[in-house]
């Protein structure tokens, strides 16, 4: 059986929600209190979602799921530890790096497959800054969020890094590749607290 994201809309206000959850979640972790409530109806409509944590605007653990398959709440607060804790790239979060960390929260939308002819075809169609991307072939799969078109403005480059990151050569291509695209609504704790202040 498929599960899906409800497509009711979310509240304008899910942002100062959700972040407080996920910090709640990493506090939790480290043997802080961090009061977060999660009584909200909509956090138990299935959702799937994306952790980002920066530290000293570095990147410091993302963790996500492509796919809803549990409630939101459950979702956000589980890839927020595992960006924290168990991000293979990092060591995991220390208490004195809990503080200084920002968390960004990314809302995936429904993953739509891209019907493409070939490589240039593919390339034609994403939408830079627009799309997240995922990348499958065989064994193979990476994605990026809509937000790493920061670093790699050329739709080439985005997915050139897109197969390195899949442990692919960045020239790689076979007929057998196969990608999706998803759109984020996403929120950011210093952008959160810019608009409440």
């Amino acid at each position: 059986m498929s599960v899906e994201r409800s497509l009711n809309p979310l509240p304008q206000d899910a942002g100062i929600v959700l972040l407080p959850l996920a910090r709640a979640a990493i506090a939790r972790e480290i043997g802080r209190h961090r009061p977060a409530p999660d009584e909200a109806a909509w956090l138990r409509e299935l959702g799937a979602c994306f952790i980002t944590l920066t530290y000293e605007s570095r990147l410091r653990g993302c963790i996500g799921t492509l796919e809803a398959h549990r409630p939101l709440g459950e979702d956000v607060k589980a890839n927020a530890v595992a960006a924290a804790f168990r991000d293979p790239r990092f060591k995991p979060l220390t208490l004195p790096e809990f503080d200084a960390i920002e968390v960004e929260i990314s809302l995936l939308s429904l993953l739509q497959p891209v019907t493409f002819a070939d490589e240039s075809d593919a390339l034609r169609q994403l939408r830079a800054g627009i799309d997240g991307v995922v990348f499958r072939y065989g064994h193979h799969k990476s994605t990026f969020l809509p937000q790493v078109w920061r670093d790699f403005a050329e739709p080439t480059d985005f997915l050139a890094h897109l197969k390195y990151k899949a442990g692919l050569p960045p020239d790689f291509w076979d007929p057998e590749v196969k990608l999706s695209r998803y759109t984020v609504t996403k929120w950011r704790e210093s952008e959160l607290v810019a608009k409440t202040s």
